[in-house]
């Protein structure tokens, strides 16, 4: 018995192909099992795979898998289901509702971007570890850790974009990932995202990062509207708003490809055109 499953790529956070964070999309009928997720999400070899099935009530199950783990939550694959839903799923649908494992996120069009209800997370000081010295080759002006990151920051956004990190010292660090923030030029912050012990060397934008990246420049700059700017390779813009309670983060998004992965029986071959 064969299972085929659609497979969708968005590059998300970007109004342009080939930059922002590139997420794979799986609609389902019904949940797969995770192991059969973690395989999928090993062979896709993106920083995160979405899977979302109807929850029965007009929303949908979401869970997001790394190549090599499962992960609580996800906003880059969360925009990138959202927008898979709105114009492909139930095309013309505005606002999506997802279910995961922690709680429910909420994502709505907003002209051309999408926002995500996502958490604030709160921050604690912290005192920098030889291993993150080590595996930034800096000391931070300061450092703090959010519920499941560390956040190093330091003084020059151009430090940021032309940091070379150590990812073997920094997966010693007890922490999902470690994002390196600083005051932004043209943008009010800057980061970069790496996360080696989950199988993702740098995240090329990281919209979860602002739940907690927002709420510590929003009281650094005393705003509650912020523009932020991701510097990896691929860069990625985000425009975050705070609530008491929640981070809305809003980006755009850019279909790549739509396909078929094909489970069981092999495929015929498709003739080559000359």
């Amino acid at each position: 018995m064969s299972l085929s499953i659609l497979l969708y790529q968005v590059d998300a956070f970007t109004d342009q192909l080939f930059s922002g964070n590139p997420a794979a999309v799986c609609p389902l009928a019904a949940p797969l099992p995770p192991g059969l997720c973690q395989a999928i999400a090993l062979e896709n070899h993106l920083s995160e795979t979405a899977f979302l099935w109807p929850d029965g009530t007009g929303g949908y199950h979401i869970r997001w898998f790394t190549p090599t783990q499962e992960v609580d939550l996800c906003g880059h694959a969360t925009l990138a289901a959202a927008y898979v839903v709105g114009e492909f799923v139930e095309p013309g649908c505005d606002q999506v509702r997802f279910q995961s494992r922690q709680e429910t996120l909420t994502v709505r069009k907003q002209g051309d971007l999408w926002e995500l209800d996502f958490p604030r997370w709160p921050l604690t000081p912290a005192e920098p570890t030889a291993p993150l010295i080590a595996g930034l080759g800096l000391t931070p002006q300061a450092v703090c850790r959010s519920p499941r990151d560390i956040v190093a920051v330091v003084a020059d956004p151009e430090v940021v974009k032309h940091l070379q990190p150590d990812y073997a010292q920094l997966a010693q660090l007890d922490c999902l990932g470690v994002i390196v923030t600083a005051e932004g030029r043209g943008v009010d912050f800057v980061s970069r995202f790496f996360a080696p012990q989950a199988g993702i060397p740098e995240d090329p934008v990281t919209g979860s990062a602002h739940c907690a990246l927002a709420p510590y420049w929003g009281e650094r700059l005393g705003k509650t509207a912020l523009h932020a700017r991701q510097l990896s390779p691929r860069g990625g813009e985000l425009w975050c708003t705070l609530t008491p309670e929640r981070v809305l983060i809003r980006g755009g998004a850019v279909c790549y490809l739509t396909g078929q992965i094909h489970l069981g029986e092999p495929m015929t071959p498709i003739p080559q055109q000359m």
